[in-house]
């Protein structure tokens, strides 16, 4: 059955001695973070922007998404899809943001690109990916979380619970 698959993915992944420190480190660059920008593709691009939103209203962080139709294809158009997100992040990301880049390959040319461009402005990023352990997104981030395996149903969740455990910690430590 594949709920097997599921359990044992996430319970294999959430036993991993690092997970809990790279978990507690993103809520600190979260919590650090002047405004944080979300990217993604396809399902991924849907978690992002479920989490701007979330960020936004529960976190009370000012948090934007590359997922407007119009904006995408006028980007896309102009610039080259490989390129559209930098190309958006050179007008936005300002010093002190942060950007999470998602890509279940971890092999996308346009997460890619995007990830460099803020690295090479000194900024923060944070990576979530899948599948092979050798993909060039899981080098690039400050924090680079990873699930390894090839499974989109199983990343892309992975993701996204990632993406929530980190904002409910954010939430947990600013009650106190």
């Amino acid at each position: 059955m594949q709920i097997d698959l599921y359990k044992k993915a996430f319970n294999d992944y959430f036993n991993l001695s690092h997970v809990e420190k790279e978990i507690a480190d993103a809520v600190l660059l979260c919590k650090q973070a002047k405004r944080i920008f979300f990217i993604g593709n396809g399902g991924s691009n849907s978690i992002c922007s479920h989490m701007m939103e979330d960020y936004a209203k529960i976190g009370r962080i000012p948090s934007f998404s590359f997922s407007d139709a119009s904006l995408i294809t006028c980007f896309a158009n102009d610039y080259g899809y490989e390129n559209a997100m930098a190309e958006w992040l050179k007008i936005y990301f300002n010093e002190g943001d942060l950007l999470v880049g998602i890509s279940s390959s971890g092999k996308s040319p346009n997460i890619l690109n995007a990830v460099d461009f803020v690295k090479s402005k000194n900024g923060k990023a944070i990576t979530l990916s899948g599948f092979n352990p050798a993909n060039p997104l899981k080098q690039k981030g400050d924090i680079n979380f990873h699930i390894p395996i090839e499974n989109y149903g199983i990343a892309e969740c992975y993701h996204q619970v990632i993406l929530h455990i980190i904002l409910d910690d954010i939430v947990d430590s600013n009650k106190t």
